[in-house]
């Protein structure tokens, strides 16, 4: 079965480099990119979208299909993550193991749970001192890097930013938290089926908003259409793409933080770096 999967992967891969003998030459003056759309973005983004930010207006207006279906992946990748690494096997009976010293630990239901909890917990601050300095100094930046990253979501049209960029801030300032404490903080602060709601919940936004432009008149994703519902007529596109982008954010920042937690813990969701 393995033979055959790398056999796939192989015919795969080779079809895909094979296509990439059709691409236009990199900086190409003659090709289509070059020729009319990058004119065009360039003339017509502040007239046509109110957006200062070319590549912002790209993403989310001109090739918001494209980014769309990218938001769809990142949930994809996140979903595959947990169902391949997750461990459904529950607390009932499974091993705990300390990875900075290799040492397991058997875990049993009932109350020995809570025993060998303690226990390791007491070893786990003897092979892993508290840091006093880091814990303080990192509990005072994240939730400054928090409002940064919702600065970068917020302003993604005016400078440089958007969902991918603020997401990703945002997830790493959780990612710290984890590793400046512990896992078992982070998951205790925002729980397993939080994240996942926060994941589809920014396929949804975007896709709610690409929707809603249907029945008010326009095409799919045609931001125009939701004038009537926005106190701004003039920047109603622009308004459109600050929507989607804070959809593409909580999909990047759940997504970055399921695939932390399930690898540093082999989903188990109990320990970690």
């Amino acid at each position: 079965m393995k033979f055959l999967g790398v056999i796939i992967v192989c015919l795969t891969g080779g079809l895909l480099l094979y296509g990439t003998t059709d691409f236009p030459d990199w900086g190409d003056p003659s090709s289509p990119a070059s020729t009319h759309l990058s004119d065009y973005y360039i003339e017509k983004t502040i007239e046509d979208t109110k957006v200062p930010n070319i590549v912002t207006s790209v993403l989310a207006d001109y090739r918001g299909f494209d980014t769309m279906f990218e938001t769809a992946v990142i949930f994809t990748a996140g979903l595959a993550c947990f169902i391949l690494l997750r461990d459904f096997r529950g607390k009932k009976e499974r091993f705990y193991r300390h990875k900075p010293t290799g040492v397991v630990l058997h875990v049993k239901d009932g109350k020995k749970t809570l025993t060998v909890g303690k226990e390791f917990e007491h070893m786990d601050k003897d092979w892993v001192p508290s840091d006093l300095i880091i814990k303080t100094v990192c509990r005072i930046l994240i939730p400054f890097i928090q409002i940064y990253a919702m600065y970068v979501v917020a302003h993604g049209d005016f400078s440089p930013g958007g969902g991918f960029q603020g997401g990703v801030i945002f997830g790493s300032s959780l990612i710290l938290l984890a590793i400046s404490y512990d896992l078992k903080t982070l998951v205790n602060r925002i729980k397993e089926k939080v994240l996942g709601i926060f994941a589809a919940l920014g396929v949804l936004i975007f896709v709610g908003i690409a929707a809603i432009c249907m029945p008010m008149g326009g095409n799919f994703l045609d931001y125009t259409a939701l004038a009537p519902l926005v106190w701004d007529p003039h920047h109603v596109r622009a308004l459109g793409m600050l929507g989607v982008e804070i959809g593409v954010g909580f999909a990047v920042m759940a997504v970055m933080a399921i695939i932390y937690i399930n690898i540093v813990s082999e989903g188990r969701h109990d320990e970690g770096l």
